[in-house]
């Protein structure tokens, strides 16, 4: 990848997720105050402390990059590298003491996602990959599930607010009729279960590339797809995902674009043919 030394970068980002596990662990025992930010959405110390630490880490091992936070947006550096950081993804599951929440870093280089790591410090699990790397979990690599057919599928929904308002609604109803499960994993949670086998498909319609930059490298380096519901890349504007198996989400995409185009012939409610 040009100059840039993935092993290194990848160190880095594994030690400021550390040095961010330190911060939350120290505040989930002895609990804190919460505010709302302007989009109503809770903020805690812990969130702001953590990725004060993880800039820290991040700055020294690679200067050259930027970095673009959840709390404190972007330093304004170069566009070439840049740092990707939700220091506490899920404060919602933090601060009702429940234990899907995680800390998400990634490096993307030139537009193009390199590499990730998510790490759940109360829940007790970290991953990490990096392109041609593969993806790794308590020091073994891990692969998706060879998964095919919808009839054995289990699937995973997250956020999907704006999907229950959209013409694809009804084709998601539809496939979780077809397939063996449904499942409401959320969070990290579902796409580390996704990388290691667990589960075949993700569906969110509603999310941040904060929350998922580094999660779709992860799955991606396990063999499985990644993208938006419109099976785009992901970008800095992406907020939807449909993540899986290779066939499956070939399979899922088809059939969610096909819900979305008009019936041919079809009219708006109460007009009729010419």
């Amino acid at each position: 990848m040009s100059s840039l030394n993935l092993s290194t970068a990848l160190h880095a980002a594994r030690e400021a997720a550390e040095a961010a596990g330190e911060v939350i662990r120290h505040y989930w025992r002895r609990g804190v105050a919460v505010e709302l930010k302007s989009d109503a959405t809770p903020v805690t110390v812990a969130d702001r402390e953590a990725e004060l630490a993880i800039r820290k880490v991040l700055h020294e091992a690679l200067p050259e990059a930027a970095i673009y936070g959840e709390e404190f947006g972007h330093d304004g550096g170069t566009q070439e590298l840049l740092w990707l950081v939700d220091p506490l993804d899920g404060t919602k599951s933090f601060v009702r003491r429940t234990p899907f929440f995680s800390t998400q870093i990634a490096l993307m280089q030139r537009g193009e996602l390199v590499l990730g790591v998510s790490s759940a410090p109360i829940y007790g699990e970290t991953m990490w990959a990096s392109a041609g790397g593969g993806t790794w979990f308590e020091g073994e690599r891990v692969h998706v599930a060879a998964t095919e057919a919808m009839a054995q599928a289990s699937i995973s929904t997250g956020n999907i607010k704006s999907l229950t308002r959209d013409a694809r609604w009804d084709e998601l109803g539809a496939m979780i009729r077809d397939s063996n499960r449904i499942r409401g994993y959320g969070d990290f949670c579902h796409y580390h279960l996704l990388a290691r086998g667990g589960l075949d498909l993700v569906i969110e319609s509603d999310v941040n590339i904060l929350d998922v930059a580094a999660l779709a490298v992860i799955v991606r380096e396990a063999g499985g797809v990644f993208t938006d519901l419109d099976g785009q890349p992901l970008t800095l504007d992406s907020t939807s995902v449909l993540a899986g198996t290779p066939a499956l989400h070939r399979h899922t995409l088809a059939r969610l674009r096909a819900a979305a185009q008009p019936l041919v012939g079809a009219h708006p409610v109460g007009e009729s043919p010419a």
